[in-house]
């Protein structure tokens, strides 16, 4: 009898790990990720301001891809950003940017693409030539609290 009660617990305990399981793998959104046909893209910036990786890509507030690597280029001291797109972002024109955006006042980076109007598109491998860096919350702080402002120099 005693060794039913051990089999059935542990049984219990084993279909508990796997419902965690299965929920953890449903909440990532990992269709992004597995399959499909994206493509990567380059992006440089002087300042990512906490960017991650896996952190997402927007276009008009829509999640198309997420960034995929973050590597310094040690000769320009730039960081080099690789975005995986998945097939909804479409083909983007050639002259379209990215910034680094917040969501909220202190939330977490993202990346935002807004598409340019060229003719011709980026293929995977291609670069993002417009970019625009992240604005550092504590530097804007900073020069406005140490006087070095645009609006505090003296004659």
């Amino acid at each position: 009898m005693n060794s039913k009660v051990e089999w059935s617990v542990g049984a219990f305990i084993l279909m508990g790990f796997a419902c965690a399981l299965v929920l953890a793998f449903s909440s990532t959104n990992s269709q992004d990720r597995i399959g499909g046909g994206g493509y990567l893209l380059t992006a440089r910036f002087s300042n990512l301001g906490e960017l991650k990786t896996r952190a997402p890509v927007k276009i008009a507030g829509v999640k198309v891809g997420e960034v995929a690597k973050v590597e310094l280029d040690a000769q320009k001291f730039e960081a080099v950003v690789t975005l995986r797109m998945t097939e909804r972002s479409g083909e983007l024109p050639a002259d379209s940017s990215a910034a680094i955006y917040t969501s909220g006042l202190l939330g977490e980076r993202y990346i935002g693409i807004t598409p340019g109007g060229e003719l011709d598109v980026l293929g995977n491998g291609d670069e993002i030539l417009f970019t625009q860096s992240a604005v550092v919350l504590e530097q804007l702080i900073g020069k406005y609290m140490f006087g070095n402002a645009e609006g505090d120099k003296e004659p």
